[in-house]
């Protein structure tokens, strides 16, 4: 299978949502939902003040991480996903949606939980940086990185082992890690900001 050499743009993932309703199964599949249901519980009952989401999707993800911050910042790159999201989630005031490119489009301020739920293996090698020295600036001390993954083989830049390998290579003196699940098809890992 060939790769994908650069970070996958905003015209793929708008193509995808565009092409059908639900691209990736995330809202019937029951493999997604117990996948959630373990990212859910791998935050071990914590609560957070301020939440960063990284790409959204349509909101699926969004609507169970919602009752863990005070605060939602979601982001996606497609305009059509983004639409879905708002509407998936509009009784939950606290969220606030914004299309946005991450790593390259990134927030300012500091944020006590960032959920990169399987993006992180849709970026290059200078974008994965790019992510790496966003998140040391702006995770707060104690705060935490979730991280999930599909771990199979993919045409994406990365897998799903060398993205999270790449980060925490990068991050590693700054974090303690608190979850590294694995399931046959998928990662869960949260690394707590230490310093």
């Amino acid at each position: 299978m060939t790769r994908h050499k650069g970070t996958l743009g905003a015209d793929y993932f708008e193509g995808m949502f565009r092409g059908t309703a639900d691209p990736w199964d995330l809202e019937t599949s029951a493999y997604e939902q117990g996948k959630f249901e373990r990212t859910i519980a791998a935050l071990a009952g914590r609560t957070y003040p301020r939440g960063f989401e990284i790409g959204c999707a349509k909101g699926v993800l969004t609507q169970k991480l919602a009752p863990r911050c005070d605060t939602l910042l979601s982001i996606d790159v497609s305009t059509t996903a983004l639409e879905a999201a708002r509407q998936r989630n509009r009784q939950s005031a606290h969220i606030d949606f914004e299309r946005m490119a991450f790593p390259g489009q990134a927030p300012d301020g500091v944020f006590d939980l960032v959920v990169l739920s399987e993006v992180a293996y849709y970026w290059d090698d200078a974008d994965l940086d790019l992510a790496g020295n966003w998140l040391r600036e702006h995770v707060a001390i104690g705060g935490d990185i979730l991280l999930v993954h599909y771990t199979g083989e993919t045409d994406y830049p990365q897998s799903g082992d060398e993205a999270v390998g790449s980060l925490f290579a990068m991050l590693k003196s700054q974090i303690r890690v608190t979850e590294a699940h694995r399931e046959p098809r998928y990662r869960v890992d949260v690394w707590q900001r230490r310093r």
